[in-house]
């Protein structure tokens, strides 16, 4: 099957999927309890709380419920949140930029190093070089991320003070326009390299704490797979051909060794997605970890179900961008079979 068949494919089994996982979330989030609380206040009366109920229509069965959220999904409207006293459509684009922001910079620290430590580690098997980075990829793997990002936190701000702490300086953010939510693409379209370092500054020690783990991930991957593919008799005959060990490595053992590494890198995204909600709430980054965790302590379902839908949307296409780029770098590969 041709990649852009395959493509179609997996398109049109996407709403069915999505579907399926909309109603999955709203069932389990109707069943903890309902939303009605995030929209009172003391002064309310029982006729307005009746009044509030029928506008939501949270007497009816969960099926009706279910409908009239679902038809106010797709007309774009998710709902009040509570936590930001504001339509959720409207809180959520400021909020989902600063995450991916965060989620990116983090990516990157995790497959640049991740790669790099992988490849120098099973180059150098066994010597001293491959012992450190196993060691560094053990620890990152170990250490859970939020007793990670606290040292962060304590030795680089406190005690230094060479980082700080946030999404920016106030000064410096308000003083361009932004256009795309993402401070640093913003700051080149601003042509500002005052707002470029700053948001380069502030994004060192979330994007460290959150990409450390994935990188030891991704790393323990490379240089297990290049291990193994150094060992390969194609490896062998292109050393016979006199071609330097680093074009041996370079044209043909990394190649293959990425193979299983691109499937790692793939998810550990989407789960990098997930430890912001950790990172964000240590370093103050105002992005949708830290208004999710507001909402849950709010139960502010609407906001909830906003966030679940789309980190669900999101490695739906994580998931198939990963078989794409598995089946360019494995032409073995037959996609759909």
């Amino acid at each position: 099957m041709q990649i852009r068949d395959y493509i179609l494919r997996r398109l049109m089994v996407l709403p069915l999927l999505i579907i399926g996982t909309s109603i999955i979330v709203f069932v389990l989030t109707r069943v903890g309890g309902s939303p009605i609380g995030i929209y009172l206040s003391h002064e309310m009366g029982p006729e307005q709380v009746q009044q509030i109920r029928e506008r939501f229509h949270l007497d009816d069965p969960l099926p009706v419920q279910y409908f009239y959220w679902a038809q106010g999904v797709l007309s774009g409207d998710f709902g009040w949140s509570g936590v930001s006293a504001a339509p959720v459509t409207a809180v959520f684009p400021s909020k989902l930029a600063a995450t991916m922001e965060l989620a990116i910079a983090s990516g990157i620290v995790a497959v640049v190093l991740g790669i790099w430590m992988g490849t120098v580690a099973g180059a150098r098997r066994n010597k001293w070089p491959d012992h450190v980075i196993r060691v560094v990829s053990i620890a990152g793997a170990s250490l859970p991320l939020f007793w990670f990002a606290i040292v962060l936190l304590i030795v680089f701000w406190v005690h230094l003070g060479w980082f700080p702490i946030g999404r920016s300086d106030p000064v410096i953010f308000d003083s361009i326009a932004h256009p795309t939510g993402f401070y640093t693409i913003d700051a080149l379209i601003a042509l500002s390299p005052r707002a470029f370092w700053d948001a380069i500054w502030h994004l060192i020690l979330p994007a460290i704490a959150l990409g450390y783990g994935a990188t030891a991930i991704v790393a323990r991957m490379m240089r297990s797979s290049l291990v193994e593919e150094l060992q390969e008799d194609y490896v062998e005959a292109a050393r016979a051909k006199g071609l330097p060990e680093r074009l041996v490595l370079k044209r043909h053992a990394r190649r293959n060794a990425l193979i299983p590494t691109v499937t790692v890198i793939g998810l550990t995204f989407g789960f990098l997605l997930q430890g912001t909600v950790v990172a964000e709430i240590i370093f103050r980054w105002p992005g949708l970890g830290r208004w999710m965790a507001d909402a849950v302590l709010r139960g502010d379902q609407a906001t909830i179900m906003a966030y679940v839908m789309f980190a669900s949307i999101l490695f739906l296409f994580v998931n198939l961008v990963v078989d794409v780029v598995y089946a360019y770098l494995d032409r073995r590969v037959v996609l759909g079979e």
